[in-house]
């Protein structure tokens, strides 16, 4: 659960199937960074950018390609891809039964689980 008031949105264009997924797919590199990183804050672009920008053959395959068949190039794809995996993040904390804090001072978000 996010402790702070926020906004979350839902990701449009995807099947359940994929929504489902995608959010199993973001939960588990959460908890695992909370595991290995306790205390650490993270945004998006520290579980599924930099190594992880090649999303081929995971679950987040599939809004890469939502943005590339609405006739997006490489570029826009990619900017797009971000913006949504970012509101399929804050869902998924959200959701969660955990708490964790967002904090909305850098470029975009970052998130702490709060022990």
């Amino acid at each position: 659960m996010l402790v702070n008031e926020s906004t979350v949105r839902k990701v449009s264009g995807l099947s359940e199937t994929d929504t489902d997924k995608i959010h199993v797919f973001v939960q588990g590199a959460v908890y695992s960074w909370v595991k290995n990183r306790k205390g650490e804050k993270f945004a998006a672009r520290d579980l599924f950018g930099g190594e992880n920008t090649n999303w081929y053959g995971t679950p987040l395959q599939s809004i890469h390609q939502k943005h590339k068949e609405a006739g997006k190039d490489d570029e826009a794809a990619f900017e797009a891809s971000a913006r949504d995996i970012g509101w399929v993040i804050k869902s998924v904390l959200h959701n969660d039964s955990r708490n964790f804090e967002v904090d909305t001072s850098g470029y975009g978000n970052s998130y702490r689980w709060l022990e």
